[in-house]
């Protein structure tokens, strides 16, 4: 089970809210948030409530000045708690929304997609096992997401505009 602690200032200063589920609108119960700290599992946060806009993966450790490390101009807003998996990690990448295109199954990261399977970008997926970061760059560089098992046909639609991802990582149990 996962602990979060968010404070309204930097250098975890101010008020705090301890948490140890998800949430979709931090406002509830505080106002801003400048800083936190992870004492156990995994989450993704989110800069705008109901798990939507910029996301960025924290680990276990403290954060004293996320805003500045992550380069937002805005707090957290919402976050999710990752639920630890264990066993295999499977997942099918396509080059075209809705499964078009070249597809190809993956069981571990990959820090190109044109390195590895000579497709430029993905575009839609199929998350059978484990839970998976994918980045906009390759070697796991620029905006991530996360990804959890389903159907992802088209990542325009989900309201990540024309972002593609170049590059994916495992959420390995070593994070915890």
């Amino acid at each position: 089970m996962g602990k979060i602690i968010f404070y309204e200032d930097r250098n975890f200063q101010g008020r705090s809210y301890e948490c140890m589920s998800d949430c979709a609108d931090m406002f509830s119960y505080l106002s801003r948030c400048h800083s936190c700290r992870v004492e156990s599992g995994c989450f993704m946060v989110y800069d705008r409530p109901n798990y939507m806009g910029n996301q960025y993966f924290m680990r276990r450790g403290e954060y004293a000045d996320y805003m500045s490390m992550f380069g937002w101009n805005n707090c957290i807003r919402s976050w999710r708690m990752i639920p630890m998996h264990r066993g295999s990690y499977r997942m099918r990448i396509y080059e075209r929304e809705n499964f078009g295109g070249h597809m190809h199954e993956c069981m571990d990261d990959c820090d190109s997609f044109m390195d590895r399977y000579h497709m430029s970008h993905c575009m839609s997926c199929h998350v059978m096992d484990g839970h998976w970061l994918m980045y906009e760059h390759p070697h796991y560089r620029g905006r991530m997401m996360y990804f959890g098992p389903g159907e992802y046909r088209s990542f325009s639609n989900m309201g990540y505009g024309n972002m593609r991802f170049m590059s994916m990582r495992r959420i390995m149990d070593s994070f915890y």
